[in-house]
């Protein structure tokens, strides 16, 4: 191995991975020697969408970070759409690695992790498994298993800010598919952004039961917005119908995944968006270089696994400056959203005075409330 290559392995491997990164069997380290080898070798990856790939949302956004992947060298990237949360997801993986050579798949959907991708993991121990939004276990789950997420909170926390200044009501909405812990930890977000500009504001929330339902969700938007709400944000797959529908009422959105702002550029506030290429190729990185396989991959704004999107021209300056204030806090560091004392929405005490939650604290994707502020049940 010449110097230069010496140098090159040695900056890799010093590159450190997020919030616990790499937990991993040694069985998934190649020996050093190959590890340059391994690097340079093509490697093929597969990515599964329970969507469509433009669905102006969840799997577009993943979407963009698969593009975005291809244009790597050596790297080969296999995709299916609309596969359900049943069997069905587990024939696409076996399917990627008996036909494509996959040695990496990026399983997108929450449902896929358990039991599907388990299973698929325990008869494919050579290949690796990176899931979006599941909870990896240290001696629970496979080594050759892992989750990536982001704290896309913070840019959900943001979106309130701006929609506490925006709102002539007080009432804002947010209309969401299930309520596991990353959508309450959303919901919740937005409402205390809201409600750090005016505590008087209230946000209805309203779950539709599954990830996508068109129908549903225009119904809860149209419910909402005959209540008064007048700002609106989401967790869905698609917002493509809630952003659409509340344009249609007069009403503001913040977007959610990705931007929907061409939808309705005269509605469009903000948006919490994924950058879910940051995670990728940490994981991508691992996988090529023979460095163990992150488990627990998480990072937010400062690590650039989330970002707003950019703000109409209907938002204020007094509203931006509001909002960007409190970002430059989120990325240095000095500003936790759940910080007590908080109360949840049965004016229960669930974070007691003195206490505050960094976003690296496991207890937080275990989140099972609806904060003070929100009109609905968990």
């Amino acid at each position: 191995m010449t110097d230069s290559n010496k140098t090159l392995l040695a900056d890799l491997q010093r590159r450190r991975l997020l919030a616990g990164g790499a937990l991993a069997g040694a069985s998934l380290a190649l020996p050093g020697a190959l590890r340059q080898a391994w690097a340079q070798a093509p490697i093929t990856v597969g990515i599964i969408y329970v969507g469509p790939r433009d669905d102006f949302g969840y799997n577009q956004a993943h979407a963009e970070a698969a593009a975005q992947l291809k244009k790597l060298a050596g790297v080969k990237v296999v995709e299916e759409e609309n596969v359900p949360e049943t069997q069905a997801v587990q024939k696409s993986m076996q399917g990627m690695i008996s036909q494509d050579g996959a040695a990496l798949l990026f399983p997108t959907s929450f449902g896929y992790f358990d039991p599907h991708m388990l299973a698929m993991a325990a008869k494919n121990e050579k290949v690796r498994f990176a899931h979006c939004g599941g909870m990896w276990t240290q001696g629970k789950h496979p080594a050759n298993t892992g989750s990536f997420f982001g704290y896309i909170d913070e840019a959900q926390y943001l979106n309130g800010v701006i929609a506490g200044h925006m709102s002539k009501s007080k009432k804002i909405g947010f209309i969401a598919a299930k309520p596991i812990p990353q959508v309450l930890r959303n919901i919740n977000a937005f409402t205390m952004g809201a409600r750090s500009v005016d505590p008087k504001i209230t946000c209805n929330a309203i779950f539709t039961g599954d990830w996508s339902m068109p129908v549903k969700e225009a119904e809860a938007t149209n419910s909402l917005s005959d209540q008064g709400v007048d700002v609106f944000t989401m967790h869905v797959d698609s917002p493509k119908v809630i952003v659409e529908t509340a344009a249609k009422r007069g009403k503001m959105v913040c977007g959610y995944h990705a931007s929907q702002a061409k939808l309705a550029p005269n509605a469009y506030l903000t948006g919490a968006e994924w950058n879910w290429l940051t995670a990728y190729t940490r994981i991508l990185e691992a996988a090529r270089t023979g460095k163990p396989h992150p488990n627990f991959v998480r990072g937010g704004l400062k690590d650039g696994f989330v970002k707003s999107s950019p703000y109409g021209s209907m938002v204020p300056e007094g509203a931006r400056k509001n909002a960007e204030d409190i970002r430059a806090k989120m990325i240095a560091g000095s500003f936790d959203i759940f910080a007590g004392e908080l109360k949840d929405n049965t004016g229960k005490v669930v974070v007691p005075k003195g206490k505050a939650f960094k976003q690296t604290d496991i207890e937080l994707e275990g989140m099972n409330y609806l904060i003070e502020g929100v009109i609905g049940k968990a």
